[in-house]
């Protein structure tokens, strides 16, 4: 029974990138996020410092996760990969803080619940962008089990 049930989650990975994304993005989230409280709270470095240094640590988690994961991605354009993929990620940057301030500023919701609608919509793009032009992702390259570069 439990085997089952883990047979059919790992075949619902590899089915359906976009969970993937978002278990890689919220994996990249989480590390942000202990990154910087450690950093700051126990370290006592100034938060700044702190979440820039969390910062480039989720994007390594990020970067990695995405490419070899979510999109199975494993040609060797990998330094081209990481400039794109850095630009999308400043993109995602600007578009999540000029949409907060028009939520929170303008139209006056709360600044949980705006990130929270931010993130989703910054996270949407962020996707389209990512599959589309910095991984190149071929679902059909990947629909059958065997095709997977780690299952050769």
């Amino acid at each position: 029974m439990i085997e089952k049930f883990i047979n059919w989650g790992f075949e619902l990975l590899r089915k359906h990138v976009v969970l993937r994304y978002l278990i890689s993005g919220g994996s990249a989230g989480v590390t942000d996020l202990i990154v910087l409280y450690l950093l700051h709270n126990i370290f006592g470095i100034h938060y700044l410092l702190s979440a820039i240094i969390a910062f480039i640590l989720a994007f390594i988690v990020s970067f990695t996760l995405h490419k070899f994961w979510t999109f199975k991605s494993h040609e060797q354009r990998t330094h081209k990969q990481v400039v794109m993929y850095l630009g999308t990620s400043l993109l995602g940057l600007s578009l999540n803080t000029l949409l907060m301030y028009i939520f929170v500023d303008f139209i006056h919701v709360q600044v949980i619940l705006s990130q929270i609608i931010v993130g989703l919509l910054v996270a949407c793009c962020t996707f389209f962008i990512s599959r589309n032009i910095v991984f190149k992702y071929n679902k059909a390259k990947y629909e059958n089990y065997n095709n997977y570069p780690e299952n050769r």
